[in-house]
């Protein structure tokens, strides 16, 4: 019984597990302790949910404070707001260099964005099914945007650079 138990409880801790190291003003952040680095993460994992977990408006700053420490905000990770319905706007810090991979897929309130002059690369399906997207402004330092970045992205009037 007890080898049972140790059993369905090592099967369903990664489960249980968060997929962030910290909530911190209401935005999820993994941190890399050695380059003094965040990045913008989701609330739970993949196979869940995640359309409450971001909401209206977001504001992300270019340095959080944790445990003691404080660390640059560099990357928006892959599906950190993956399917925020209710997801109006995001405000990208210059200290993002990267947009991870559906890091925006399924944002249908998400209507306008800038993403700013530090960033350089947009990975897969960043901004997927974002269907009320109708402006973006990417900055000519982008040397690197992956497949089907604005697949689904019907209501898109205007891409400028910044």
């Amino acid at each position: 019984m007890k080898k049972l138990l140790l059993f369905l409880a090592t099967i369903l801790m990664p489960i249980m597990a968060n997929a962030y190291d910290a909530i911190i003003d209401g935005i999820y952040y993994n941190f890399d302790k050695d380059a003094k680095t965040a990045t913008v993460t989701y609330e739970r994992d993949h196979s869940m949910s995640n359309r409450y977990a971001y909401a209206g408006s977001v504001n992300i700053p270019t340095k959080v404070n944790y445990n003691g420490d404080s660390y640059s905000v560099t990357s928006i990770g892959s599906a950190a707001f993956y399917y925020c319905s209710n997801l109006t706007s995001v405000t990208i810090p210059n200290s993002v260099m990267t947009i991870g991979g559906n890091a925006f897929s399924g944002c249908s309130g998400l209507t306008t964005m800038t993403i700013p002059n530090s960033v350089t690369s947009i990975e897969n399906w960043a901004f997927y099914g974002c269907s009320s997207l109708i402006y973006l402004t990417i900055p000519y330092g982008v040397i690197s945007i992956g497949n089907n970045v604005f697949y689904g992205c019907t209501s898109l009037l205007s891409m400028s650079p910044l």
